[in-house]
């Protein structure tokens, strides 16, 4: 239940920084800001200006800190309601001071992301639009803030409202029908309500098409690298960050346990684990490295099973293949500086492979362009016509509502009664309504807006 009182909280991360926020939000919030400011200006604060002076307690007559102050009136501001942002230096404790003086002169803490839900309910954005502000926020590279940042300007929105739009032209259609029976309604438009439910069905799963590609962008994938001993996985992972950060040596076994580093291959957060090289070992830590490799591999998105091009293809190599059988897998065939001597062997001939040298750099781009379009097929991944799913509850919500569609069209061809048939193109309506807020119940609300931090 929307409770229309104030609320505050401090909207900067914790710690000393530059500047601190403090953000107020509802029907108190200039009232509380003339309490606590006090400026050398007479008169009252215009909307969208900021003004200088200092921010004290009334009632103790202690000034806490200098601050610029901002009034933005309803409904011209983010939550649509009457706000305040307070800006002071960035102190933890003179930060709290400020936020508990305010919450003194009669506001309340908010709530984690509740500054962004009274922004959904007020109508300012929908909640396709209000999920996507932690993903701007929480993205890791700039081509998953860019998906973000398409979805908070709205852009799926309007994708999932064009196919609404079919859906109630076609339920329009039904309902005349039903409504006026006598009228002797032309029915032989029977074929443009199917192509218009067809329509819709068409683009809604053509967003369904695109949720791996759109949730791999936003969340990341994880890559192992597999090979026994001495092959160069270290190095590899080394060459792909760009910095030295698992110990190259040519003892065997040199790497005991699973390393992880995030490294942005052209947009895509990608997860590099550089695991102990797989082979038989009496060794008790070596023998663990090796069980943890394995146990990875199984999970892991994607395997480069890496090769020694200037070593015959062994037994422990052999160990690996099997090891991977089940998995995406990329051979990487390194030391192509050295004189070839592998021949890779038929069971790996079918999948993808790139040759490479860790020493010269050779083939590292197309290893790079190899992992990327793994994942991603859509090359225009920064263009505002790039819309996609990338979160499962929208996908799931797509699917119930495609699935009400299919159901539409197999009843409808069958000949059912048509009341029996409009409840199918409600039922996809509403399931359209989940996805953009209209008609998402409140337990799934709170569980979207919890995962915002406090002051957003």
């Amino acid at each position: 239940m929307y409770v229309r009182d104030t609320i505050a909280a401090i909207s900067t991360p914790a710690g000393e920084g530059g500047i601190g926020i403090i953000r107020v939000s509802g029907d108190r919030a200039e009232d509380i800001a003339e309490k606590i400011f006090i400026r050398n200006m007479s008169g009252g604060m215009k909307s969208h200006r900021f003004y200088y002076g200092a921010i004290a307690d009334p009632d103790e007559a202690v000034s806490l800190d200098e601050a610029m102050v901002v009034l933005m009136r309803s409904p011209k501001s983010y939550t649509r309601e009457d706000v305040v942002e307070i800006q002071c230096h960035g102190g933890y404790l003179v930060v709290r001071k400020i936020l508990d003086l305010v919450l003194k002169q009669g506001a309340r803490l908010a709530e984690p992301g509740e500054f962004t839900k009274r922004a959904f309910l007020n109508g300012r954005i929908d909640l396709v639009q209000a999920e996507a502000v932690i993903d701007v926020i929480r993205g890791k590279t700039d081509a998953a803030v860019m998906l973000a940042q398409h979805q908070r300007e709205g852009h799926l929105s309007l994708r999932i409202h064009e196919a609404r739009e079919n859906i109630v032209y076609a339920l329009a259609m039904i309902e005349a029908y039903l409504d006026f029976p006598e009228e002797d309604i032309e029915f032989a438009e029977d074929c443009e309500i199917v192509n218009s439910v067809k329509g819709a069905l068409g683009k809604i799963d053509n967003l369904i098409d695109g949720f791996d590609e759109g949730r791999v962008l936003r969340e990341g994938v994880s890559v192992l690298i597999a090979g026994k001993p001495n092959v160069g996985k270290s190095s590899l992972l080394n060459t792909l960050l760009q910095e030295k950060r698992a110990i190259v040596t040519s003892v065997p076994g040199t790497t005991r346990d699973i390393i992880e580093e995030v490294v942005n291959i052209a947009g895509l957060p990608v997860k590099m684990l550089d695991t102990a090289g797989i082979r038989q070992t009496d060794d008790v830590v070596e023998k663990e490295g090796v069980r943890l490799a394995l146990e990875k591999i199984a999970i892991a998105d994607l395997v480069l099973f890496v090769l020694d091009g200037s070593r015959v293809f062994d037994e422990a190599d052999g160990l690996i293949l099997d090891a991977v059988a089940g998995s995406n897998v990329i051979v990487v065939k390194n030391k192509s500086d050295l004189a070839p001597v592998m021949i890779i062997p038929d069971l790996l001939l079918e999948k993808p492979a790139v040759e490479i040298s860790t020493v010269t750099g050779t083939g590292i781009d197309a290893l790079k362009e190899l992992i990327f379009s793994t994942f991603i097929h859509n090359r225009a991944v920064d263009s505002r016509e790039y819309v996609v799913l990338s979160q499962a509850r929208h996908r799931d919500v797509l699917q119930k509502a495609g699935g009400c569609l299919k159901t539409f069209l197999e009843n409808f061809g069958a000949g059912m009664s048509l009341e029996i048939v409009a409840l199918d193109l409600r039922d996809a309506l509403h399931a359209l309504g989940e996805v953009t807020g209209e008609t998402t119940p409140d337990d799934i609300l709170d569980l979207i807006f919890q995962r915002f931090c406090i002051g957003k």
